[in-house]
Parts: structure tokens; sequence; C-alpha cells
């Protein structure tokens, strides 16, 4: 990608298909915690006034509004935002992009945020998926992650959320520096008896440029050993499994008709609008990603400039290829056919000799219409991306 501003006109998407998904980008928290590299400003509330006076003005470039099927409010944490401007945030954003018939809008929560008064204005403006960052039910657990909320707060979050919208999900960290496989089972066992909508597990990661990333440098905080991360991701498999949740996608797991409707149009090759802080656009075969400074961004945008850093215009082979990768996350893989009438280029042709290195080992397989993830490809798929990726 190329790291450089674009003036943006008004009505700069000039599209005969408008995407009907957007995402918008709130990035405020009380506080960063140890393993998060996401883009976000902690302590800085300060920003917030400005930083949606140049969200509305992002937003009203984009020409007249735009009716999506779904909306996603992702942060930092959305529901940080004291009641009077999470009302502004929602009036404003559902000006450009109203709600069509049945459409799915979700919004990340934390549990410490979710009062009365928040949840009020969730259900007023049309929410209808919640998703909480639980991350662990385990007091030492929560501490250790840093974060801000008790598993009291879950539970009470969970409830309210629970009588305000129609679907709840909880998002869950394994392997944390210490944890035990018998520790990880009574957060599934927790998690299970709140019976969510959906659940998300993600192993915890060390990323650089976190204070995680730090303290495991500095000998303070190990990895748990890969043995038991498998293990810990194959019982999450069985533990929600057996709960009555479909394993749709390598870390997602939901009741009948509870998918994130949302991600399944990254996981589809689908396009999207985007915007705020970091935000990751992606349309007509175009991926643009606005500065992930909040102050940047506020200071362009208010400027009347650009918030775009980088740009990319996909080549046909490059989009099928991401677009391979995306969709064999989901557990129903690709439908060969389909795959091919939509991009031009059949698996075969794509994946080479490494596609058939990965179906040799057991870890994907191929029948005469599909080609998916076995569970074996299922707990070393980071691995397999890169491999299909290559041009």
């Amino acid at each position: 990608m190329n790291d450089r501003a674009y003036s943006l006109p008004p009505a700069a998407y000039s599209l005969t298909m408008p995407p009907r998904s957007a995402y918008v980008h709130v990035p405020f928290c009380a506080h960063r915690c140890g393993y998060c590299n996401f883009t976000l400003v902690a302590g800085r509330d300060d920003l917030i006034g400005p930083y949606l006076e140049a969200l509305g003005r992002e937003l009203a470039s984009l020409g007249p509004p735009a009716e999506v099927d779904t909306l996603f409010f992702g942060g930092g944490t959305p529901t940080h935002l004291p009641p009077p401007e999470l009302q502004r945030l929602l009036k404003t954003v559902l000006r450009q992009f109203p709600l069509a018939a049945g459409a799915e809008f979700s919004v990340e929560a934390n549990p410490v945020d979710l009062d009365e008064s928040r949840l009020g204005l969730l259900t007023e403006y049309g929410v209808t998926r919640v998703s909480l960052g639980a991350q662990s039910f385990a007091p030492d657990k929560l501490a250790l992650l840093e974060r801000d909320h008790t598993p009291a707060n879950i539970a009470q979050a969970f409830a309210g959320a629970r009588r305000h919208v129609a679907q709840v999900s909880l998002d869950l960290i394994f392997a944390a520096p210490g944890e035990t496989l018998a520790a990880w089972k009574d957060d599934l066992t927790h998690a299970v008896r709140l019976r969510p909508d959906h659940v998300s597990t993600y192993g915890l990661t060390f990323e650089r440029g976190t204070r995680f990333h730090a303290r495991r440098l500095h000998h303070e905080l190990s990895e748990a050993d890969e043995e038991l991360q498998r293990q810990m991701y194959l019982t999450a498999i069985d533990t929600l499994t057996a709960a009555g949740l479909e394993h749709y996608e390598v870390s997602n797991f939901a009741r009948p008709g509870a998918r994130c409707r949302h991600n399944e149009i990254y996981w589809t090759g689908g396009s999207f609008f985007a915007v705020g802080t970091g935000a990751a656009r992606y349309i007509d075969g175009r991926r643009e990603v606005n500065h992930r400074s909040t102050t940047t961004y506020i200071r362009r945008v208010l400027a009347g400039q650009s918030p775009v850093a980088e740009t990319e215009q996909l080549g046909p082979e490059d989009a099928a290829r991401e677009r391979l990768v995306f969709g064999l996350r989901r557990l129903q893989g690709i439908d060969l056919a389909e795959f091919e009438r939509q991009t031009g280029f059949g698996v075969v042709q794509l994946g080479g000799l490494e596609l058939a290195r990965h179906i040799n080992s057991g870890r994907l397989e191929r029948s005469s219409s599909r080609l998916r993830l076995t569970r074996e490809g299922l707990v070393v798929s980071d691995a397999i991306w890169p491999d299909l990726l290559r041009t």
C-alpha cells in the first residue's frame, strides 16, 4: 500500500451499486489494556466532541444517504461515550446509513458501561445486537488482562442487554499467561450458563507495541505453549457446539439464526463502507484505510482534507486470493464452482502446490464441490493463509 493522502471531494464514492454494509470506528476507551493493539485513545475524552464533528463531516462527504443491511460500531469502546455524545453518534451515523427493514445493527460494549441510560439509547435507535467484551469470568484473569470489570459486572450487563436487544454476543480470551485448561473450561461453563446468542473466542497474542509484548521481552510474562493453546481451542469448539452453538467461522459460534451478518460480509468478499480513525473500507476492489492517529484524523478532516492514509487497488488475482482465504475461515468452506464464477479463477489454479500440500497433510479437505478446513486445519489456520496469498 502507498502511504499518502487523497483529497476527499463530496460524493467520493460514485457507485452504481453502493455497499449495503457500514463500519463505524469509535476509538475511545477509559484505558488501554496491556494486550491491546487496536486503534484507540485512552483517557482523552476531551477529543470526543471534535471527533464526532469530524466523523459527521466524513459521513457527509459520502454523498446521499445509503441504506444498509448491516451496521457495526466497533472500537475502542463505543459505549464509553457519555449518553449525550452516544446519542449524537447514533443520530449522525443513521442520517447517512439508515437501516433497511430487518437490518442487523451491532455495537461493541464494555460491561461497566451498559447502564440503563445507554441501553435505552441503543434500543431507541434500533440496535439489534450487543457484542459484550467479557474476556473472562475469573477475577484473577481479568486483573491480569487489565480489564476494568468484574464477573458481577458481566452478569449485570448481559442481563441488561438481554432485556433491550434481540441478540447478545460474548467475547472471550484464552491462553492468558499462567492459565490452565481447567480455568479455561470454567470460563466456557460460565459463558454457556448465560445462554448467549453468539460467542467469539480468541487466543491471546503478544502484539508488537503492546505492554504485554514488552513484558514478555523482559520475561515478566510468558506465552502458553502450543499444545496447551491447541487443547484450549479444541475444548472451546467441543464445549460450545455441545451447548447448541454452531461453529461457523474459525473463532465464532452462534445459535441458529444468530450469525454475525456484518462479519460475513467480510468473509464472503463483499463491499462495505467504513468511517472513523483507522477504518478500512473495501469498495469496487479498492481498499482504503484512514489514519490511525485520532488527533491526525480530526485535524485533517476538520481542515477539509482526506482522512485516508493508505490505498490499494486490488488486481483480479489478488482479490481472488483474499476471497479464498477469507472464505476458508468459514466452516462451510468454499463452493468451488461458485468461487470460479465470481472471481474468474479456479481454486487449484490459485493454490497450486501449496494447496495440494495442505490437502495431503490433512489440513484442508476437498470434495467434488467444496474446499474447507479440517479440524486439524482449524488449529493451524493462521499458518495456512500466507501460503495461499503468495503470488
